[in-house]
């Protein structure tokens, strides 16, 4: 078998089978006459999605896959921790609270009372 390569993507014999495919299905396809209305769309049709088959296949057979991408190790970040500083406490913490107080058997009120920690 000859094998010649245009440019190492597309042979000789990529290019024969291409011709010999399509010299079959134009060959194939039957005129229509005027009365079988539907046999030539369905013959245009069925011409359409071969050609299409066997054009696509020609374009991608003649594409090489990508090479495979280069190895570039990852860059590693390296972080000092940031130093913990403790502070003393200035002083009490307070607050305020709500709490009940009783004035009687059944009454009550709230109070604000300052809580200190």
């Amino acid at each position: 078998m000859l094998r010649v390569s245009f440019n190492g993507s597309f042979t000789m014999i990529r290019a024969g089978a291409a011709a010999l495919a399509t010299t079959l299905v134009l060959g194939a396809v039957a005129p229509a006459t005027a009365r079988d209305q539907t046999g030539a769309i369905v013959g245009g049709l069925a011409a359409g999605v071969v050609g299409g088959v066997v054009g696509s296949a020609l374009i991608n057979g003649a594409n090489n896959p990508p090479p495979p991408p280069e190895y570039r190790p990852r860059r590693v970040v390296v972080e000092e921790p940031e130093p913990v500083v403790i502070r003393e406490r200035r002083g009490p913490i307070c607050h305020y609270e709500r709490r009940k107080e009783w004035l009687g058997d059944g009454e009550f009120t709230y109070r604000r009372v300052e809580v200190c920690e």
